[in-house]
């Protein structure tokens, strides 16, 4: 299966694209990862997306993309693979469409993960990171500036909802609760069973 994952920060998504990644045999593909591993490999890639980071700009979409479809073009994603961070702006989901066409594949799923706005400030204002031995509230994590990081998401990636609901791929999912409840909501959704134990 190919699957899009997309939800605001805090809803779970790194956590969620792993379990289920595992559940069905897939990669999942993290575009944060991949932007790490080609900048410390210094591929010519990696080196056009510094030269941005540095700069305090944006990467532009096209390096971007070079560097998911680079991704998708091996061994392990030969089955499927699921997406997470990516896409994040209709313009990067069209470069995706394109890509994928040009191989004949296309997506099979694109998963919202659905989290109410005051549930997510809470989950992310009570993560905590430990510096100099004392635990503190990450500085992204403030409450304040989780609704900005919030205003952000709903202004570039929210629209990539009504751009796949139009293609009839999009899947909600409710995303509150215990992780293993989320997972086996999103597989129930795609057709997949969560695994019973063995009696």
């Amino acid at each position: 299966m190919r699957i899009v994952l997309l939800g605001p920060p805090g809803s779970g998504k790194g956590t969620q694209a792993a379990l289920l990644g595992e559940q069905l045999g897939i990669p999942a593909v993290s575009t944060g990862e991949l932007f790490r591993a080609h900048i410390a490999g210094g591929t010519e890639l990696g080196r056009q997306a510094a030269a941005f980071a540095a700069a305090g700009d944006l990467v532009p979409d096209d390096i971007t993309v070079a560097m998911v479809a680079e991704r998708l073009g091996r061994p392990d994603c030969r089955d499927g693979y699921l997406l997470d961070g990516f896409p994040r702006t209709i313009g990067q989901a069209e470069h995706l469409r394109e890509e994928l066409a040009a191989r004949g594949t296309g997506l099979d799923a694109v998963l919202e993960l659905v989290v109410e706005d005051e549930e997510l400030i809470r989950r992310m204002s009570t993560r905590r990171m430990q510096v100099d031995g004392v635990w503190v509230v990450r500085e992204d994590d403030e409450p304040d500036t989780v609704r900005h990081r919030l205003s952000v998401y709903r202004e570039l990636t929210a629209p990539l909802v009504d751009f796949y609901a139009a293609q009839g791929l999009l899947v909600r999912i409710e995303a509150g609760g215990e992780v293993a409840a989320v997972a086996a909501r999103a597989l129930t959704a795609l057709g997949r069973p969560w695994p019973q134990p063995a009696s």
